[in-house]
């Protein structure tokens, strides 16, 4: 999993509310276990028509945000089905932060396990990068893992809280595997220990 420390990016602005699961990746791309190939078809029922073409009112579709690797988006984003293809899909199209009111809890955890920092803010804050973000690709968003800030183009700066321990496996780059394997020479002595107490297990 890729560290993230610091961020400065297009923020796309989204300000649905609700914005559950199977927005983010329709239940018919669920089949695959791989991580990568989602984001074409992220947000696939709002960023295609019925023949496979572009929405072009749509914010990823639009020239401006093509290359967004942050969304800012309206209350209780990642709600619906508990989907662990949702911040696969965000992330394998280039979203690295997603900042809103509220998550849901099971998206809100599967965001750190995959490399993707949720940033909780008060409304007025979210309000404020909302109208920042419609700026367009000159208004780019800075976000700050270690300090734990989140700022604006003009200058502003909003400060969010975050779980010490999701926040270190963010910034070293640990998902739960990566984690384990952090205890992997206490996890070989104890095996070797074992092995010399009881040769017969």
């Amino acid at each position: 999993m890729d560290k993230f420390i610091t961020l400065t990016g297009i923020a796309a602005p989204m300000p649905l509310v609700n914005i559950d699961t199977d927005m983010i990746i329709p239940k018919q791309f669920l089949k695959t276990i791989k991580r990568s190939g989602l984001g074409k078809n992220l947000f696939d029922e709002m960023r295609y028509d019925s023949d496979g073409n572009e929405v072009a009112d749509f914010v990823l579709n639009q020239p401006a945000y093509r290359d967004s690797q942050i969304i800012v988006a309206g209350d209780n984003f990642g709600c619906g089905s508990s989907r662990e293809h949702a911040p696969w899909a965000l992330l394998d199209f280039g979203i690295r932060c997603v900042i809103s009111t509220s998550f849901a809890d099971i998206f809100y955890n599967n965001c750190f396990k995959n490399g993707i920092l949720p940033v909780i803010l008060p409304q007025e804050a979210v309000a404020a990068l909302m109208e920042d973000a419609k700026k367009g690709a000159n208004a780019r968003i800075t976000v700050d893992l270690d300090a734990q800030t989140v700022s604006s183009s003009d200058g502003q700066v909003f400060a969010f809280d975050v779980d010490p321990h999701s926040k270190h496996c963010l910034m070293n780059g640990l998902d739960d595997i990566g984690l384990t394997m952090e205890k992997a020479a206490a996890i070989d002595t104890f095996e070797d220990q074992m092995a010399q107490a009881r040769p017969w297990v």
